[in-house]
């Protein structure tokens, strides 16, 4: 169900399985990418809603939440913080996709103490994007849209899912996506990671050419014990377009951790 509060005077939606959440109920936490929403996760928070405490967040500007969005990750860090507050969601598990990963990874970098791990999706501690992609957003948003869309998945999959992405990305404002796009281009972590204390999990798609699996290897690197997990004939949204090899690895990840 989509549950709704008021932070900072925004109405800020998330889908939650249930409220209130189960005591001693391990809890994941799901955050979305450039331009995504909590939709993305549909084939994780739908077959293992009944295992956990879940939580699909919605950043402001994105789905159903208030607001312009946010051009760089620290905003949205807080906003995860005060959101999971609102949730009253204890030690959780941070999974985030892309831009996503990126606000996973950052927060564990400042408040590792909260979680009890993360799980980085087709992300990296650096994610440059193609200046020709901020020129198109502001002339031709709508081509853009498409080409990332298509860029985005692995060839085998993108008859099947190239249109319900495009879609998915044409319900956020252009310059949501902008600002989105510019928070990804902007995050350099490179001196950073090796710095996290809390259980990782890094996953990517072996066809993945928006962040390949090489700035992934670079995380799992790292990051002390972090486990790394490339999954193939999947790209950027791998946990879309190979949910079942996807849910695997969370699942062994989850179980693996207290």
């Amino acid at each position: 169900m989509i549950h709704f509060q008021n932070i900072n005077g925004l109405r800020i939606a998330s889908w939650i399985n249930q409220k209130p959440f189960v005591e001693d109920s391990k809890a994941l936490v799901f955050i979305h990418g450039a331009g995504g929403d909590h939709t993305i996760w549909v084939y994780q928070y739908s077959r293992i809603k009944n295992n956990y405490n879940i939580a699909a967040l919605e950043l402001p500007g994105h789905g159903q939440s208030e607001g312009p969005g946010e051009q760089s990750i620290q905003p949205y860090v807080q906003w995860v913080r005060k959101t999971m507050e609102g949730l009253d969601v204890t030690k959780p598990i941070l999974i985030g996709h892309s831009m996503g990963a990126a606000i996973a990874v950052t927060f564990a970098l400042q408040h590792g103490d909260m979680l009890s791990g993360i799980v980085a999706v087709s992300g990296g501690a650096r994610m440059k994007v193609n200046p020709l992609i901020f020129e198109g957003l502001k002339t031709d948003p709508k081509t853009v849209i498409e080409m990332a869309a298509h860029f985005s998945l692995s060839r085998k999959n993108f008859e099947r899912l190239s249109r319900p992405v495009t879609e998915s990305l044409s319900k956020v404002p252009p310059v949501v996506i902008y600002k989105d796009f510019k928070a990804c281009d902007e995050t350099d972590l490179t001196a950073l990671v090796s710095q996290i204390h809390v259980p990782a999990l890094i996953v990517c798609g072996a066809d993945d050419k928006m962040t390949p699996p090489d700035l992934s290897r670079y995380l799992q690197e790292h990051i002390e014990g972090a486990k790394l997990a490339i999954i193939e004939d999947a790209g950027h949204f791998v946990m879309m377009e190979k949910p079942e090899a996807f849910n695997e690895a969370l699942g062994e990840f989850i179980q693996s951790l207290p």
